[in-house]
């Protein structure tokens, strides 16, 4: 029960977050000024650059930090 009830909430929650996309409008075809300097520059492969590195830091922060987790579970058990 606690399962579904879990399982509802992060669902909603996720809409929620999604619900200020659907107000920029899917017909609006201005092209974004930032988003063409950076790319005219060369500078847009760094912002990609960057966020890989940043989500790939946090990803690996999350593996190990479970890692370490499920092994302090183990010698908790014994």
């Amino acid at each position: 029960m606690h399962k579904k009830i879990y399982t509802l909430v992060l669902t909603l929650f996720c809409w929620s977050l999604a619900v200020p996309v659907w107000a920029q409008g899917a017909g609006d075809t201005s092209k974004v000024e930032m988003a063409d300097k950076f790319r005219s520059d060369g500078k847009i492969y760094v912002v990609i650059a960057v966020l890989v590195t940043i989500l790939l830091g946090l990803f690996l922060y999350v593996i190990r930090l479970d890692r370490k987790i499920n092994k302090l579970e183990k010698d908790f058990n014994k």
